[in-house]
């Protein structure tokens, strides 16, 4: 499948759009008095809208200004550093909605004005947590920008609760999203491929470079900084999040990081999902970056999802601290592990700390067998009482297993204030 048939619309409008992204969905009615942005009043298993709050720009957000009763891009002469494109790009990620029922379909309606001589495109993303709280990935809920493009999200388990991401590229700042509205109901589960443990597979990865840019989530690249880039904005972290993680495996160590910008070649290359939900080129196989698809086998004719003629077959791109400290010294081969992928049965929790190292058992005598770079977001099965450490004044004997890794971290490195983590049981 090409990126050409695949790729949103795109136009030259003058025209306000509205976009329904969901055919035959019917949306709940508010209840009388109810206040836009209110949960309307559910009946059983009917839907349930509510009104997305684009005012508020947080630190979350990327290059993007609310006035005038519209979010727009701030600078229309801003791109993130990694990206191969001309037009100015902003980022919103929207405040989480908490709902009272489980729901996996997720439609939007979009309201935005796309007037002027301008090459515009605005999409919604949205994603789910369940209560164990791990975040399914980014899915596309509609798109504006030329001939309205209509669906659903439909996400991978039942959630319960809800968020939006609206990104933008316009060229002459002419792109004006005026309210956000998402509709969220109970539908049958779809079969998905995934399996017990999180996706592994060995890929090329490049360094990024590209100090003092900034990457797709709005971090400003650092000497020996720690992330990584994947060709999809569907494992996009927010920034200064570790929500989406990887772990790379390099000649020397191996090591977690988040998942900071998008990249390399391709946008909309999530190779490490099943084939069939793969966002495009669904006829290659799990684990195989287009890329590396079109360099090897002339693949797509051996272009990107742009058109570029492909030089190398690189499916992550590594930020200087992780590139060096995996083991690389050039361009070369790595194992990678996408620790958001799987089950992910057990709840996640953030860490701190730096170079927090994971055990084979709850002990510090124990074999190393992964080590955090940074904080991060990690799933956790069960915990238990293991040798008694101490770590900047605080002493705890408590232990995480994290199924991802297939070992042991103290409870000292888990961003909660409990030394024994709440709703996790004991292994």
């Amino acid at each position: 499948m090409t990126d050409r048939a695949r790729s949103p619309y795109r136009r030259r409008a003058a025209a306000a759009l509205s976009l329904l992204a969901c055919v035959g969905v019917a949306v709940a009615t508010p209840s009388a008095g109810a206040a836009d942005g209110q949960k309307s009043t559910r009946v059983e298993n009917a839907p349930i809208s509510w009104s997305a709050d684009p005012t508020r720009v947080t630190p979350d957000d990327v290059n993007v200004r609310y006035a005038k009763g519209a979010l727009s891009v701030r600078d229309t002469a801003f791109r993130p550093a990694s990206a191969e494109t001309g037009r100015g790009y902003g980022a919103q990620v929207l405040a989480p909605e908490t709902l009272d029922a489980p729901v996996n379909r997720v439609s939007a309606e979009l309201v935005a004005d796309l007037s002027g001589d301008a090459d515009v495109e605005v999409v919604v993303d949205v994603r789910g947590r369940s209560a164990q709280g791990a975040w399914t990935e980014w899915v596309p809920a509609g798109a504006a920008g030329g001939a309205a493009e209509q669906g659903t999200a439909v996400l991978p388990r039942a959630v319960t609760t809800v968020q939006a991401r609206i990104t933008l590229w316009d060229t002459g700042g002419e792109a004006r999203v005026r309210s956000l509205r998402l509709t969220a109901e109970k539908g049958a589960v779809p079969r998905t491929e995934a399996g017990a443990t999180a996706f592994t597979a060995r890929v090329f990865a490049t360094r990024e470079g590209l100090v003092g840019g900034t990457t797709a989530n709005g971090h400003v690249i650092q000497p020996n900084d720690h992330f990584v880039a994947l060709p999809s904005r569907r494992g996009l972290s927010p920034n200064g999040s570790g929500q989406y993680s990887v772990q790379v495996c390099g000649p020397a160590r191996c090591e977690t990081a988040p998942v900071w910008d998008v990249g390399p070649w391709n946008t909309k290359d999530d190779y490490w999902n099943p084939s069939p939900t793969r966002e495009m080129f669904q006829d290659l196989a799990q684990g195989m970056p287009e890329a590396q698809a079109a360099y090897e086998t002339g693949y797509n004719g051996g272009k990107d999802g742009s058109g570029r003629t492909v030089l190398n077959p690189a499916g992550i791109d590594l930020a200087d601290g992780t590139f060096y400290n995996v083991g690389l010294n050039d361009n070369g081969w790595v194992t990678v592990t996408y620790l958001w992928t799987g089950d992910q049965t057990g709840k996640s929790f953030p860490t701190w700390g730096t170079d927090v190292r994971i055990r084979q058992q709850a002990t510090t005598a124990s074999p190393e067998v992964a080590r955090l770079a940074g904080p991060t977001t990690v799933n956790v099965t069960c915990q238990v009482h293991g040798q008694q450490i101490t770590v900047d004044g605080i002493t705890n004997d408590g232990w995480s297993y994290l199924p991802s890794f297939g070992g042991y971290i103290s409870n000292i490195f888990i961003d909660v204030a409990e030394s024994w983590l709440p709703g996790v049981p004991n292994c």
